[in-house]
């Protein structure tokens, strides 16, 4: 078989393993991503490999440079790029990713043993809370929705335009009861005071 009826035969069975689960992403037919780890987790890493023109005869590229490895120091990936090198040459001339990804996923909490975050950026969860404490709350107030009554829903419809907008004009104050003017029969205005 030649590398091209190989890469289509491997990005076949991928798609149909890791159909409908989350870790996984095609990046394009020959690029693939893989989370190990739950979200979350403080020792997940994305692993992200790469097939060349002549994959499987030659080894694929495996990176970790994606944003969600940031805090990984470069001692820990270049650790767990190296063990993945040694899986890529026992296995070279075949088809690896699935492999690859099944190794890292097993021997995870090895990978990560010597782990210890790098606080380089600050989590957009904290960022988040910081500039907008009150984000949580109000998103729990939206899921709970005041019930209405039928009596109550009409009057809120006969005040707007029945796709709930207020008709323009609706918070202008009555400049006649502000002032105090009124017209005579004539058509001249008078001020009390």
């Amino acid at each position: 078989m030649s590398a091209n009826e190989d890469q289509e035969m491997e990005l076949e069975a991928l798609r149909s393993i890791y159909e409908g689960d989350e870790s996984f992403r095609e990046l394009s037919p020959v690029s693939f991503q893989y989370r190990i780890g739950e979200n979350g987790d403080p020792k997940a890493f994305l692993i992200e490999i790469s097939w060349t023109e002549t994959y499987p005869q030659t080894p694929p590229i495996i990176s970790m440079n994606a944003f969600f490895n940031n805090t990984i120091s470069s001692a820990v990936k270049q650790s767990i790029l190296a063990k993945l090198q040694e899986a890529v040459e026992v296995n070279l001339g075949t088809a690896m990713t699935y492999t690859l990804f099944e190794y890292a996923k097993d021997n995870k909490e090895q990978f990560m043993e010597n782990h210890q975050p790098v606080n380089s950026t600050i989590p957009i969860s904290s960022i988040i809370s910081v500039e907008t404490p009150n984000t949580a709350p109000s998103s729990k107030k939206k899921e709970k929705k005041e019930q209405l009554s039928k009596a109550q829903k009409r009057k809120l419809a006969d005040k707007t335009d029945h796709k709930g907008e207020l008709p323009r004009g609706w918070n202008w104050v009555d400049v006649v009861k502000e002032t105090g003017t009124t017209t005579s029969a004539h058509g001249t205005n008078r001020v009390s005071l």
